[in-house]
């Protein structure tokens, strides 16, 4: 089959047949009425929208209205008609129940040069018996029939059609015609009615007919009807099964539909614009092709199948400056195109072409690509795409420059990248699993989102923050909870602190005693009273001192919340929400403020603070002499300030008549009294404090539960969002049949259980004797009390388990401590680190996917990782309806898997875009019932030069191409006899050859 010089022929394409047209002079019921009828006739299908491409011309046992129709298309009439073969009707000897005889129809082939001749001959084989005589079924013996039964009917035409009406045939004799001859079994294709008048749907009415009129049906290759319900059940879709089918009447069969014209007004114009569309080229050989593809190459209806948009569509490229090839024109088929040749042929060569030209840079960045290994040969090629609707774009190797990528092409790289079994799963693999699901949601679900990780972010934002903040609050409570505890272990050595300090404060006033005894009794007594009032107002002065800092920090805190925290709060809430649909004006509302108006609350604090410290502290006080008291008498101490006592302890120092040396001792003995006292009084806080910890355990304890659990209310939220987002892919695996239902989506915790104890391990001393010694003890007792929970239980179930496992191990944690217990500060930092490891929960996070047959797509083979890949794009993308252009799929991928899992995917993809592949694979090529198939062969390698590569092209019902399939493909010719036995359809030796 040599190539075309000047185009690829483009496959099977939808074109319109009138498979049952009559013509004047039609023996029976002719209502061609005037003397121009047959030139009206002719108009008429000249001039039928659409337009018909093959006719079947009827007529009842008789080829000759064929021969007729057939000369005036050699004198120049019906030029746009390419098929014309003879269409002979015939009555069975049996009835409908309207009682009209059943008909049945046996289409012609007309490629034998000489198959005039031998239908005729084959007709003649069929013999009529009537009253003694028998009578073949050729003109003259029709006419002598006709006489015979009517001796009225003298004149010729007249006995013709008497005769034509009384001829009937059986199918057991129809069936002895064709077991006996080789060229009818070849050329001749038996159709019946299905009609209730003259066809075997009459027949349904009389039980006693059932197996005569099955007989008749499992003759047949074709149904005469236009009815969708007689299509639907003949195709497996009604009330029997394809297998059923099989089992009754050698399988599904395809319903075809004529005008079935007796008269000018009929003609190329059925009942409801019921016109036969046959997918092939206009050849016997397409029919033939439809009895095995009943279902894909057969449609009835005012108009064929919609398959991808025409802009959406490559209908063609021309290749400029590429005199290496021929032709340099490649039309391509709308539906699926099959590209075949030996190694080195081509093949991939054409859709690197195809690709670029189209605007994808797959070719142009993959090293192995014949753009990317032939560049040196290919600077002066343009690449002109001719697209469906008419729009045509050219470009050079380079490719476009917007980019604008019209294609979705997988090379061999490609594939091998995202099925490499090296490693976890690739990110393109997932990053297209990710575009699928978002493009299954309708544009007003994705809620602004442009792409998946948008959308989940969006729709999981509450549920994330929600985790987040309760993992704080968690952090939090943890923080404070052994804090607390650290408190109460302290209470005791606070206590006994307190104890030593009271008695070295009670010590050194003694001594103080000691130094002032030598003076006056009363003096001494009064310095004593002085003296301890002395300090009792400096602790109160310290106190409000204190009092006084703290007001100020707060102060502070204030201001920079207000000048800090609030703003920076209301940019983040603006940033975070900007979809909320908030006007500029409208979010001052939501800007946080003080409840009340702080600044006076701490100006009426700090002004109480100072005046207080005034008040304590007094003005210094004069006297006429140095022997008059700074205090009265008879003063009321509690009530003096801290200045005159301090000058009336200096004037009784003096009176007493203490040395200089012993005053310095008793200033430095009063200092570290008073500094004692102030300590003794903050240690008194702090035991208050301590003693109030037990019960803020308990409080902090059930904090503790409840944060842990809300952090896992948060998680669960985000699980049902995941199944939310994943809910329309789900859907769509659920119904798909075959493969796809072996693919489904699965959101669940994943525990790094390892990692956890692992962590917990770091932190403890294993080698101490305890619940916890040597390795693994942690991780054990983590998988039997709390993996259960974290994996799959609720919030409830969660909070309850881990309150449970520090209960019952909080002890046992502590007494592996990595430091030592007297080293309280050391030790109560590395308690708070193993609370902080205890209550995390970082190793528990949501895991989302796609499984193919249980098991994770990261852990399948590369194989099935392939199969993945092209039920993503074969079926599971709905969306796209770009041209697949894929690039020998099969590479990594069992011929079991091609068959069983995604011939059927190729065949459905066709419907809604544009399919191209390279392949080695029959069950590709023939499973699939290819639209076109392209031819690819290259000559010897030309030095300093590409090799001439050449293309042709054509669909299955073509014998070049089938012969092709057959020498190139591995299993090809296998693979169409494996088809015929599958959908039980005798085939021919021609076809089992090629």
């Amino acid at each position: 089959m040599p190539p075309s010089t000047t185009s690829v022929d483009r496959g099977s394409l939808w074109q319109r047949w009138d498979p049952h047209i009559h013509a004047p002079g039609t023996v029976l019921e002719d209502e061609f009425e005037g003397p121009d009828a047959w030139e009206e006739y002719l108009v008429r299908i000249e001039t039928a929208t659409p337009t018909v491409v093959a006719l079947g011309i009827t007529d009842y046992w008789s080829i000759d209205l064929y021969e007729r129709v057939l000369a005036e298309k050699t004198e120049g009439r019906l030029p746009d008609v390419k098929l014309i073969f003879p269409n002979v009707e015939m009555r069975l000897g049996v009835a409908t129940g309207s009682g009209s005889a059943v008909n049945a129809h046996l289409l012609i082939s007309p490629d034998d040069p000489d198959h005039i001749d031998e239908a005729r001959r084959f007709l003649s084989s069929l013999i009529f018996r009537a009253k003694g005589e028998a009578y073949s079924c050729t003109r003259e013996d029709l006419i002598k029939l006709g006489r015979a039964h009517d001796k009225d009917a003298v004149e010729e035409q007249v006995a013709l059609k008497v005769g034509t009406n009384q001829f009937k045939t059986t199918a057991t004799e129809l069936k002895r015609a064709f077991d006996d001859s080789e060229w009818a079994q070849k050329n001749i294709v038996v159709a019946v009615a299905a009609t209730t008048g003259s066809g075997t749907s009459g027949m349904q009415g009389d039980t006693s007919m059932a197996a005569t009129r099955q007989e008749i049906e499992r003759l047949a290759g074709i149904i005469f009807s236009g009815t969708p319900s007689d299509r639907a059940f003949w195709l497996g879709e009604g009330a029997d099964s394809l297998e059923e089918l099989r089992e009754k009447y050698n399988g599904a069969k395809p319903c075809l539909h004529g005008s079935d014209a007796h008269k000018l007004e009929r003609v190329c114009a059925p009942d409801m614009d019921r016109f036969t569309w046959i997918k092939g080229g206009p050849s016997f050989e397409a029919l033939h092709q439809a009895l095995i593809e009943p279902a894909a190459r057969v449609h009835i209806g005012a108009v064929p199948p919609d398959g991808a948009l025409p802009y959406k569509v490559i209908s063609a490229i021309e290749l400029a400056g590429a005199s290496w090839c021929t032709p340099v024109r490649i039309d391509l088929n709308p539906g699926l195109v099959g590209i075949i040749g030996a190694r080195g042929s081509g093949k991939t060569a054409l859709v690197d072409l195809v690709t670029t030209g189209a605007g994808s840079p797959e070719a142009r960045e993959n090293t192995e690509s014949f753009i990317r290994r032939a560049a040196d040969h290919l600077s002066e090629l343009e690449i002109k795409v001719i697209w469906a609707d008419g729009e045509e774009t050219s470009v050079g190797v380079d490719g476009p420059e917007d980019g604008d990528t019209r294609v979705q092409y997988l090379s061999q790289q490609f594939v091998e990248r995202l099925c490499s079994a090296e490693g976890a799963l690739s990110d393109d693999l997932l990053s297209e699993i990710e575009r699928v699901v978002f493009e299954r949601h309708l544009s007003e679900e994705r809620l602004g989102a442009t792409d998946f990780e948008e959308l989940l972010r969006t729709r999981a934002a509450r549920s994330r923050a929600a985790r987040d903040d309760s993992r704080e609050a968690l952090q939090r409570a943890v923080r404070e909870s052994f804090e607390e505890r650290r408190k109460d272990a302290e209470l005791d050595g606070l206590r006994r602190r307190r104890a030593v300090d009271a008695k070295t404060i009670a010590d050194d006033k003694k001594a103080r005693g000691e130094l002032t005894s030598k003076g006056a009794d009363d003096r001494v007594r009064r310095l004593n009273e002085i003296q301890g009032e002395l300090e009792k107002r400096q602790l109160d002065l310290d106190a409000a001192a204190r009092r006084g800092q703290a007001v100020s920090r707060l102060a502070d805190q204030v201001k920079n919340v207000r000048e800090r925290t609030i703003p920076t709060e209301l940019e983040e809430l603006k940033r975070a929400h900007a979809d909320a649909g908030v006007t500029s004006s409208d979010w001052d509302a939501f800007r946080r403020s003080f409840d009340g108006e702080p600044d006076q609350v701490l100006g009426n604090l700090r002004e109480k603070a100072e005046r207080q410290i005034a008040d304590l502290r007094g003005e210094p006080v004069s006297t006429a002499s140095a022997e008059d008291p700074f205090v009265a008498d008879d003063a009321d101490l509690t009530k003096v300030p801290r200045t005159p006592l301090a000058q009336e302890v200096e004037r009784l120092q003096k009176q007493i008549g203490i040395d200089a040396k012993k005053a310095e001792q008793l200033k430095r003995l009063n200092r570290k009294i008073s500094e004692a006292e102030t300590a003794l009084g903050r240690l008194d806080e702090q035991i208050k404090v301590a003693e109030g910890a037990a019960g803020r355990i308990d409080e902090l304890r059930e904090r503790r539960k409840t944060e842990y659990g809300k952090v896992f209310d948060a998680l669960v939220e985000e699980e049902n969002e995941l199944e939310k987002l994943y809910a329309p892919l789900a859907a769509s695996l659920a119904g798909g049949g075959g493969a796809l239902e072996k693919l489904s989506f699965e959101v669940r915790r994943e525990v790094d259980v390892e990692g956890w104890a692992d962590a917990g391990e770091e932190l403890l001393d294993l080698r101490k004797s305890g619940p916890f010694k040597g390795h693994g003890t942690l991780l054990d007792a983590a998988r039997e009390e709390l993996v259960p929970a974290w994996r799959a239980g609720s919030s409830d179930d969660v909070s309850e388990a881990m309150a449970s496992f520090r209960d019952r191990h909080d002890n046992d944690l502590l007494a592996h401590s990595q430091v030592a217990k007297d080293d309280l500060k050391a030790y109560w930092e590395w308690a708070a680190r193993v609370a902080n490891w205890l209550d995390g929960t970082a190793h528990v996070r949501l895991r989302y996917g796609i499984q193919y047959d249980g098991v994770d797509i990261e852990q399948l083979s590369p194989g099935t990782r392939g199969i993945v890949l092209l039920l993503l794009y074969l079926s599971i993308d709905q969306s796209d309806d770009r041209p697949l252009i894929i690039d020998q799929p099969e590479e990594n991928l069992d011929p079991k898997s091609v068959f069983d899992e995604l011939v059927e995917r190729f065949r459905e993809a066709r419907g809604r875009r544009q399919v191209i592949i390279v392949t080695h694979n029959a069950n590709l090529v023939v499973n699939t019932d290819a639209d076109q198939v392209i031819v690819a062969s290259a000559g010897p390698h030309r030095s300093g030069d590409l090799p001439e590569i050449a293309y042709q092209g054509g669909g299955l019902e073509d014998l070049g191409i089938r012969r092709e399939v057959c020498e190139i493909l591995e299993g090809g010719q296998e693979a169409f006899i494996e088809r015929a036995k599958r959908l039980r359809v005798p085939l021919r030796r021609d076809l089992q050859a090629g």
